[in-house]
């Protein structure tokens, strides 16, 4: 291979990072400088780095806006179906490099932030994270979104616009401890305000027969005002739009009911209505029924809903606007992301069959014809069951529609399946057991036209298990889509000198069709590009590891295996299993201090729920064990402990091109899917593993000897659930394993307080749901093989190419281009809408030729 070019000459070689025109990067200087002195009346003595970033970001938008004027103005001439992403959680991370990127500016802008004496890193370190999810069921609505836009769909994201999203998790004195996450305090630079928009939504009230039908009445009205976020493709001039609600109080809020009496309390009391919107729920895989959160659900299914409909009736100047709704759902596509949207199915049949005046058996075919539901959890905790008493409070006409909907359904299964209670009863929308519920999953099977796993092995289990009597009864309504993540942010714009390297050697079609990284096979035995691949890893370990001296005052040895374990905190996820295995270590160290040992630098991250008390227990352990192993001087550098604290979309973008090692070790069965896991392995790290979610589909594409698989398989697990797990056994039989939890149990890590893990210790014992011990043997096992395989750098350099070549189907683009074609039936289209810079006719053009196909 050629010479290595130095990193300034990389950067203005390649393209993927926009081309630098001196007339493009004097026309940014001038934009910035403009908004510098307009927008935020300040001048270059007194502005502040947030400043700068602001005045940046308003440049960048500026990028922006013709385009998304561009593309809505384009829909509106072809008229083509929509589709609607109906989700509670958009995890977006910062926005200002994904939008440089995409729009092919990033060189350009480099260029001028440079030319201005200012440090680019400096700025994008001073955007906010929008965290408006929990993990991955709120990022992957994200990286949809990106993906819907780069393959020119007509697509919106539809949520709320929370003022405080995921709480900022610090940890004090070992334990996590929450602060609330102000992320619109100095202004978001990327959202429009949508007043002309506001819609109203209703609560409460009562169920009026009339001769006309139902009529909901006595409702308390909350408005609904949208605020708009561009959503630009990949080079492609296509910029979709995210619509998040925002709660308003109405201005007679508490003002009609002449209670002259108290004007103040009233003006008060507006934020009772408005508190709809306050805060993201920080749930993770856990159902907490409270009313704020069925209003929060309600709300924006409600306001979306009433868009739609607006949308599909508005159609083109000049020819009428559409009367029929037969042909709705050959226009709307809609999508629920989980059971939190589920309320959109009985809504739209009240707005069809109340307000439309449609006949019920065409409104519920059009219903079932327009949504699709993805399943996101196996964990009985995690679902959706709201009780009917709350339902009749807040929603009645709601619930009288949930009512009929079940009647329909249960008297098709009563005339299948005569005389079977038993059927009746785990197919019904209603639970009757102890106080009535409604099963939010059963009305989202039986109110769409598909249903949908994310990872194969999932979507087996929702058919197999879960679902087993609706997917007997229509089998054709379940489907598999295994999650992808966008390779934008998470190659392109976190690892830049890995997505360089592989242009130079595949060429840059890769970023648009990343099945294309096929090509590195090719790679696999080149010294050049194994060295190449290598010193990237490291390079990006330095820089990591910088950072982590920075913020944690620990010395890294950088010669160290990063063993990486980030995500939210759960006993599924076995973050426990991690922590033994590190006191194991610890104790393997002490034996034998002179023993040849592969250095690691165990790095675990991850936000627990608050009202998690085991999550927030495993936390303390782990930064307990850190205290000790980190404070050893017999341990020296060969073992560190870091527990990375308010673990977040931007601090992925960090650790994960600097890792070696990914840690993805749920029990079997318990993993719906898993985005993480493609991640790291897209960036050049091995997987240590169980056969769960899309590791098994990971192992499928890369071959199963290119991870480091371990564990119980889900029949193994099954097979375990009937004989019965018992843990004591593997405590007594595996030496090793009885040393490490005599330490936790005694107060070795916690001599203050030596009673301090009993609560974790039972649970293991006793009551492990997730059966750690019976897979820690060979969890030790596997990380030996990893040791072994680490002290051979080219052989692990090589089988991480192998895996990274591996990760094509992982793109969120093929997920994305599957739900197009086998869910919403649209075509994705690689055409070009045509630039700002071109006559509205261009448009018109577009749309005619694109009619006529």
């Amino acid at each position: 291979m050629a010479t290595p070019l130095s990193d300034q000459e990389k950067r203005r070689q390649i393209s993927i990072r926009g081309i630098v025109g001196v007339e493009n990067v004097a026309e940014l200087k001038k934009g910035f400088n403009r908004h510098l002195h307009f927008t935020l009346v300040k001048d270059r003595n007194i502005a502040t780095p947030r400043d700068y970033y602001f005045a940046l970001a308003h440049t960048v938008r500026d990028h922006l806006v013709g385009r998304w004027i561009r593309t809505q103005q384009f829909y509106y001439e072809v008229d083509p179906k929509r589709v609607y992403y109906l989700s509670l959680e958009f995890y977006m991370g910062r926005t200002l490099q994904n939008t440089m990127i995409n729009l092919g500016l990033q060189n350009a802008c480099d260029e001028a932030i440079y030319q201005l004496g200012l440090d680019m890193e400096e700025l994008e370190e001073m955007e906010e994270d929008a965290g408006l999810g929990n993990g991955g069921l709120g990022r992957l609505a994200a990286c949809f979104l990106d993906s819907m836009a780069t393959l020119g769909l007509a697509a919106y994201g539809y949520g709320i616009r929370y003022e405080y999203g995921i709480f900022n998790q610090k940890i004090r004195d070992g334990w996590q401890v929450e602060e609330a996450d102000d992320w619109l305090r100095h202004g978001n630079p990327w959202e429009k305000a949508r007043p002309e928009y506001m819609l109203p939504v209703h609560f409460g009230g009562r169920v009026e027969e009339t001769k006309d039908g139902s009529k909901w009445v006595d409702t308390q009205v909350v408005l609904a005002m949208p605020y708009d976020t561009p959503i630009p493709g990949y080079m492609n001039n296509t910029v979709n739009t995210m619509r998040l609600w925002s709660a308003r109080a109405p201005n007679d809020f508490n003002l009609r009911d002449f209670n002259v009496g108290d004007y103040i309390q009233a003006v008060l009391d507006r934020n009772l209505a408005e508190n709809i919107s306050r805060v993201l729920y920080p749930n993770d895989n856990f159902f907490e029924g409270k009313e704020l959160r069925l209003k929060q659900e309600y709300f924006v299914v409600a306001a979306t809903l009433q868009d739609i409909i607006r949308r599909f009736k508005t159609s083109k100047k000049g020819s009428p606007g559409r009367t029929s709704f037969e042909g709705f759902p050959d226009k709307v596509a809609i999508q629920l992301n989980d059971t939190h949207p589920a309320m959109a199915i009985p809504e739209l049949m009240r707005i069809f069959v109340d307000i439309e005046k449609l006949d019920w058996d065409t409104a519920w075919d059009l219903t079932k014809r327009t949504f699709a539901y993805t399943n996101h959890t196996v964990l009985p905790e995690a679902l959706e069951r709201w009780p009917v008493e709350l339902l009749q409070k807040l929603l009645p006409r709601h619930l009288q529609i949930i009512y009929q909907i079940n009647q329909i359904h249960l008297d098709r299964i009563t005339a299948l399946f005569p005389d079977n209670m038993d059927k009746l009863r785990s197919m019904s929308l209603i639970e009757e057991d102890g106080c009535k519920r409604v099963n939010m999953a059963h009305l989202c099977i039986v109110g769409s036209h598909a249903v949908n796993g994310v990872a194969e092995i999932h979507s087996n289990i929702i058919k197999t298990e879960m679902f087993r009597d609706f997917s007997e009864l229509e089998p054709e309504k379940f489907q598999n889509k295994t999650n992808g993540i966008t390779p934008r942010r998470w190659l392109l714009l976190c690892n830049p000198g890995l997505a360089e390297l592989i242009a130079e050697v595949i060429g840059e079609d890769y970023v648009k069709d990343l099945s294309q990284l096929q090509k590195l096979k090719d790679f696999v035995d080149d010294a050049a590009f194994i060295r190449d691949v290598s010193k990237i890893k490291q390079d990006n370990k330095v820089k990591f590891g910088q950072y982590l001296e920075t913020e944690y005052k620990v010395k890294i040895n950088l010669s160290s295996m990063f063993d990486v374990h980030v995500k939210r905190i759960h006993e599924y996820k076995r973050q426990l299993l991690n922590c033994l295995h590190i006191i194991a270590m610890y104790n393997r160290i002490r034996k034998n201090p002179a023993a040849p040992f592969v250095p690691r630098t165990v790095i675990i991250g991850g936000k627990a729920a608050p009202g998690y008390h085991m999550a927030k227990m495993i936390i303390k352990l782990i930064t307990s064990v850190a205290d000790v192993v980190n404070n050893d001087p017999v341990v020296g550098d060969k073992l560190k402990v870091i527990y990375l604290e308010n673990y977040r979309v931007s601090l992925a973008e960090k650790v994960i091109p600097a890792t070696d090692l990914s840690e993805q070790i749920s029990t079997a069965g318990t993993e719906a899917s898993g985005t993480g896991n493609m991640k790291f392995m897209l960036n050049g790290a091995l997987t240590i593993g169980t056969m769960d979610g899309a590791n098994v589909e990971m192992a499928e594409e890369a071959g199963e000897e290119n991870l480091f698989i371990f564990g119980m398989r889900v029949e193994d697990v099954a097979e375990m659930d009937k004989t019965g797990y018992d843990a004591m056994s593997y405590y007594k039989k595996i030496p090793v394993l009885k040393q490490v939890m005599d330490q936790i149990t005694s107060g070795f890590f916690s001599p203050k307080n030596p009673h301090l893990f009993k609560d974790l210790t039972e649970m293991l014992f006793k009551h492990d749901r997730f059966k750690v011990f019976a897979d820690f043997e060979d969890y030790m096992k596997s990380q030996e093989e990893v040791n072994k395989l680490y002290q051979n750098p080219k052989a692990w350099t090589k089988m991480v190419i192998k895996n990274i070549a591996a990760t094509g189907k992982f793109s969120s683009d093929r997920t994305i281009t599957e739900y197009a074609t086998e869910v919403w039936g649209v075509e994705p289209t690689d055409l070009k809408i045509p630039p700002p810079n071109e006559p509205r006719e261009a448009i018109e053009e577009k749309a005619r030729a694109l009619r006529k196909e």
